[in-house]
């Protein structure tokens, strides 16, 4: 697959995302975000499994130990993201959820740095203030309006930062990217289920009440969303791959703004700016100075 394509591939994940941050929201009216969060996945993952049976079939790939305990991780903070934002979503607003999942990129190289020793690049150090200022401004300029919910979106990031390390990882050492991710949707949905029956006790009705939501969240932004990000991180390096995936966050404003009219006080855009350009900021400078310096390697050499 070509570059271009595969960053076509990411951008429309970022897309179906985004908008599925409404879908998201306006459930939790009716049913629980475990209830949710289950039967959304265990139906993306009952439609991608036929591509994921061939996948494993045509490649012809035996998991080692270590790459089933990788799988086991991913699955766990697929689980825990997934969970978190949807509770999240109970009492934080759409735009708010977007822009707030997207700090995954800060957390990426920190748990890259303890976890395999890799040091995160100085920019870093500049990001991360300068997305607390956009948090704090995204909130009308106090953490007055900070609530419990904005609080649990901020912990799934950490745990969406491990599935993006834990998933890059497996893609591109199993050529399985299909087969893992279904593997995840179905773990992760189990698990949800379980908990939710005697917790949630969702309901045959209540379920009813949000297919629409459902269906896009299970078909388009699990299904297919998360499928083209596995296939896609594949061949887009780490840095682009990341800037693109960090634009479901305008996209979940988009949505919020059009479905759910949801509005951000004056200095809540200024934030939501602020949050986005450090986003891009952490991911493209190192790049850029990485593409500046192979000419003078060159031309040393």
């Amino acid at each position: 697959m070509s570059r271009p394509l595969a960053a076509l591939l990411l951008l429309l994940c970022t897309m179906f995302w985004g908008f599925a941050f409404v879908a998201q929201k306006s459930a939790m009216g009716s049913v629980g975000p475990l209830s949710f969060t289950g039967a959304r996945y265990i139906i993306g993952g009952l439609l991608v499994l036929p591509l994921a049976i061939n996948e494993w079939r045509r490649r012809k790939v035996e998991l080692s130990r270590a790459q089933w305990l990788l799988v086991g991780v991913l699955c766990f903070a697929f689980f825990m993201g997934s969970w978190l934002q949807q509770a999240g979503l109970a009492t934080t607003t759409a735009t708010n959820g977007g822009f707030l999942t997207g700090l995954y990129v800060f957390f990426v190289p920190l748990i890259g740095y303890f976890a395999f020793r890799v040091r995160p690049h100085p920019i870093v150090y500049v990001g991360v203030p300068l997305a607390l200022v956009g948090i704090y401004f995204l909130n009308g300029g106090g953490l007055s309006s900070f609530n419990g919910g904005d609080w649990l979106i901020v912990g799934s990031a950490v745990f969406w930062a491990m599935h993006v390390l834990t998933l890059g990882h497996l893609a591109k050492e199993t050529e399985l990217p299909i087969f893992v991710s279904a593997v995840s949707f179905l773990v992760a949905g189990a698990v949800a289920l379980a908990i939710a029956l005697p917790v949630e006790a969702p309901t045959i009705a209540q379920i009813s009440d949000v297919w629409v939501q459902l269906a896009y969240a299970a078909v388009l932004s699990t299904a297919v969303g998360f499928t083209l990000q596995a296939v896609g991180q594949q061949y887009v390096p780490p840095a682009n791959a990341a800037i693109i995936l960090s634009a479901e966050s305008l996209f979940a404003a988009l949505g919020g703004a059009v479905v759910l009219g949801d509005r951000l006080p004056v200095v809540g855009y200024a934030g939501a700016a602020l949050l986005f350009v450090a986003i891009v900021m952490v991911e493209a400078v190192p790049a850029l100075l990485e593409r500046r310096r192979l000419p003078e390697v060159r031309a040393t050499n």
